[in-house]
């Protein structure tokens, strides 16, 4: 799936900034530890407009494959001023996708791949921000590609590592925005918080336009029924797991241009970017057709582990999903609410029909956060 963005009209005006290095001090291996953490000198003048503080770390998490604990890369931001009371509270970012490799992460670039936009308004709402990678991507390994319950350890993660970077002045409270591969992340994050996290004290997340069940894909492919920009996602995801499961043989779901542009098809932006794009228009449906039904089950049950809900989660959520989603189907976002409504988690679910993947409606967000962190109840679509 595509980054997604959301316009921000705000104007930011903080000054001044303040940065320190550490790097190679830690010696645990604890989830959450910092490992590093480095002035981030190039990042956007939007955000060095705004004064704020923004270092580029490497912490610790954690991975449901082997190797179990794992480094991940991120960003984190301190707003200027004096912290309110009881310290600054933690907006985590969790983005969509950038790709597959370790070069496609967001810290990686001077804007996060054009979500420091969205972090300039974190940090004028009174947030700091956690931005992670997610594993593979800005550090070395392999990013299990919408296996959202690593995505959301990562995330949690990255509000560990923020605290422990600048501690006393961090909340131990804390909220999580995602969208896209994102929204699957912060979905999962809070259903993770409390029994991963339980130092912290998780209020809300919001889970825009989320990949939150996406075995749909399996059953799509089989019946040559993925678009275009499905099958762009499928090849990724496709790529991922070929590496996170090397047992998996590719062949049976892969050939044509596919299995011949395989390793462009697997590149994020950068100088192959066009190399992926030209890759792309050439894939035909039947080029990722299972080869099999039994092949076409084995991988549909393998997304269903990687599935959204898994357990109730420790906070209130917002699902933003859209009827006109190029990428995740209206009926699977829908399926997945009932689910975690069946769990016992609150939801407030915002269905846009006429919206799509790239140009759903986000600007009530904040304000959406701003009432749970003042302990508004939410709206529970659960029990309309």
């Amino acid at each position: 799936m595509r980054a997604y963005r959301r316009g921000v009209r705000a104007p930011f005006v903080l000054l001044g900034a303040m940065v320190l290095v550490w790097s190679g001090w830690a010696s645990g291996n604890e989830p959450g530890e910092l490992l590093e953490a480095k002035p981030f000198t190039d990042v956007d003048p939007a955000i060095r407009a705004l004064g704020a503080e923004a270092l580029r770390v490497r912490y610790r998490s954690t991975s449901d494959f082997e190797p179990r604990s794992t480094i991940v890369s991120g960003v984190i931001f301190i707003p200027a001023g004096t912290p309110p009371e009881g310290g600054w509270p933690v907006l985590a970012h969790a983005h969509g996708t950038t790709g597959i490799r370790p070069e496609c992460g967001p810290s990686l670039s001077t804007n996060l791949w054009g979500a420091t936009v969205l972090v300039a308004a974190y940090l004028k709402a009174g947030y700091a921000v956690a931005a992670a990678d997610y594993q593979g991507l800005g550090a070395p390994g392999i990013h299990p590609y919408l296996d959202a319950k690593v995505a959301g350890w990562n995330v949690i993660d990255s509000v560990r590592a923020l605290r422990r970077a600048r501690p006393g002045i961090i909340s131990d409270r804390w909220v999580t925005i995602g969208g896209s591969q994102g929204g699957g992340a912060s979905w999962a994050a809070a259903e993770q918080a409390s029994t991963y996290a339980p130092e912290l004290h998780l209020v809300a997340a919001v889970n825009e336009v989320p990949a939150a069940d996406i075995a749909g894909y399996a059953q799509k492919a089989a019946d040559g029924a993925l678009t275009r920009v499905q099958g762009a996602a499928y090849s990724a995801l496709l790529f991922s797991l070929s590496r996170v499961h090397p047992d998996l043989d590719m062949n049976l779901y892969r050939r044509g241009s596919v299995a011949a542009n395989w390793d462009a098809l697997s590149m994020c932006y950068g100088p192959r970017m066009q190399e992926r794009n030209d890759a792309v228009t050439k894939i035909e449906p039947g080029e990722l057709k299972p080869a099999t039904p039994r092949a076409t089950r084995a991988l549909q049950n393998l997304l269903s582990t990687m599935a959204l809900p898994q357990k109730k989660a420790a906070a209130p959520m917002l699902v933003i999903y859209a009827g006109q989603d190029e990428y995740i189907e209206a009926a699977w976002t829908r399926k997945a609410i009932a689910a975690a409504c069946e769990m016992g988690t609150q939801i407030e679910a915002d269905f846009q029909p006429t919206r799509s993947h790239g140009t759903f409606d986000g600007s009530h967000v904040l304000e959406w956060l701003s009432r749970r962190m003042a302990g508004e109840p939410v709206q529970n679509a659960c029990k309309s």
